[in-house]
């Protein structure tokens, strides 16, 4: 290199310089926007799911119309006419499609509940596992009433507690009954085990 070509630069005619000096920034910004555009669309395809997901709770606490799953209800493989007339409560195992972020599971058991008939139109339903320690609830059919062999709470057939072992009475889920066809829908929740209030876990 020559001592005419290190002073090159300095040689251009006053205008190319800022000219030659916003290319640059030109070309370098350019370069910054052609980089993030793959980070952006890489976040954007990780989240979505995740925001699918969100979106897709926030429409199941809306008006549900005719449609119980669209309120989050699941459709029970029990029919009301199936269950004893005497109000003696019957397992049942709730299944529906489980989802996370990124995948989406069919038919997976999410947990077991006791149905039980009270006249010719109402049922109630009640989460089997027990509020105590989150043990699962069984029906004694010899005593008529509900008991966890863990650590001996017992339960009405009304899900009220008989002794001071659980902290609350048992958990009772929201159903919808069509008392046309007999097909019944619950709503599925979970409840923190050892508090006298039921609060939802998810």
């Amino acid at each position: 290199m020559t001592h005419a070509d290190g002073n090159a630069d300095r040689s251009l005619p006053p205008t190319m310089q800022p000219r030659r000096g916003f290319v640059g920034l030109v070309a370098g910004g350019i370069s910054v926007m052609l980089g993030l555009l793959p980070a952006g669309l890489g976040t954007a395809f990780f989240l979505d799911p995740i925001l699918r997901k969100r979106d897709t709770a926030g429409g199941a606490t809306g008006e549900s119309g005719d449609d119980p799953t669209a309120a989050g209800f699941i459709r029970l493989n029990l029919n009301f006419a199936s269950l004893p007339a005497d109000g003696a409560p019957v397992a049942a195992k709730v299944v529906a499609d489980k989802v996370d972020a990124w995948n989406r599971f069919q038919n997976v058991e999410i947990g077991t509940i006791w149905v039980r008939r009270i006249g010719d139109e109402q049922v109630q339903v009640f989460n089997a596992t027990c509020p105590h320690l989150g043990c699962a609830v069984d029906y004694r059919a010899g005593r008529n009433d509900f008991f966890c062999p863990c650590h001996t709470s017992s339960f009405a057939l009304d899900g009220a507690r008989t002794n001071q072992i659980p902290p609350r009475g048992m958990d009772q889920l929201d159903v919808k009954l069509d008392s046309a066809t007999g097909a019944m829908w619950v709503k599925y929740q979970n409840f923190r085990a050892g508090t006298p209030e039921q609060i939802p876990v998810a």
